[in-house]
């Protein structure tokens, strides 16, 4: 079962607002990780309004830490969970949003990140991330697929970390030259699709049915989208109803 999961750094949304919105129906996809995502006054409204104007629904996503999960009707929200992670003096607030969902029998988990700029806060907060999103992965026998901004490129030490048990799904089925920031003149790389062994990779990169106009208009990263191909296990039934943490 085809999965299209993507991710998209949304810049708390000060940017063209219908033009994301064109951007993320363009991308179509089943479960949208977003960083950025709006934390100051009217936060829980202007969230709903951006996933209301793209046709999905939010899942899960706390204020601080602005990441958040997005679904689309047909993609059932099993578990949501979200944490913000440990503070550093002088660091954002950082989170990772999580969410359990499942497609025609398919089952994923699926976390939303936004790491520091600080190298050390960066990793510190990956292996936390890891610690809690593999323990939900676990609890729901559902694999794990980390998206997100990493602010960080390829060769990294928490690049380096992360993909010791996640695969970087661009690499293995590329589309586009998986540049994403910045959305005018995109010389890195630093929106990706992760995930674990047992999903296969049919495609990943960026969203080439968007308009270039409108991807310039709507925030400072372009979007990585990835389709995903998770197996339904053998016998296994639906998993149970939302639960929330």
């Amino acid at each position: 079962m085809v999965i299209r999961v993507g991710t998209y750094n949304v810049r708390s949304m000060y940017d063209d607002t219908a033009a994301l919105a064109r951007v993320i129906r363009a991308m179509a996809p089943d479960v949208l990780c977003v960083q950025e995502a709006p934390r100051l006054l009217g936060w829980r409204r202007k969230r709903a309004m951006l996933a209301r104007s793209a046709g999905l629904r939010v899942v899960t996503g706390r204020r601080w830490g602005g990441v958040a999960v997005l679904a689309d009707p047909g993609t059932r929200a099993v578990h949501a969970e979200s944490h913000l992670l440990r503070p550093f003096a002088g660091l954002e607030r950082r989170g990772v949003a999580v969410a359990v969902v499942e497609r025609d029998g398919a089952a994923i988990t699926v976390a939303s990140v936004h790491l520091d700029l600080h190298s050390a806060a960066r990793l510190c907060h990956a292996v936390e991330i890891m610690d809690i999103a593999k323990d939900v992965a676990r609890r729901f026998g559902a694999p794990l697929v980390l998206a997100g901004d990493v602010n960080e490129q390829q060769g990294g030490p928490t690049w380096t970390y992360l993909t010791r048990t996640l695969a970087d799904c661009y690499p293995l089925a590329p589309r586009g030259d998986g540049l994403t920031f910045t959305a005018r003149a995109p010389g890195k790389r630093l929106d990706v699709v992760l995930a674990a062994s047992g999903i296969a990779v049919r495609s990943c990169g960026g969203v080439e049915e968007a308009a270039a106009a409108d991807l310039w208009a709507a925030t400072d990263h372009l979007p990585v989208l990835a389709e995903l191909l998770a197996s339904r296990p053998a016998g296994a039934g639906t998993l149970g109803e939302l639960t929330r943490a």
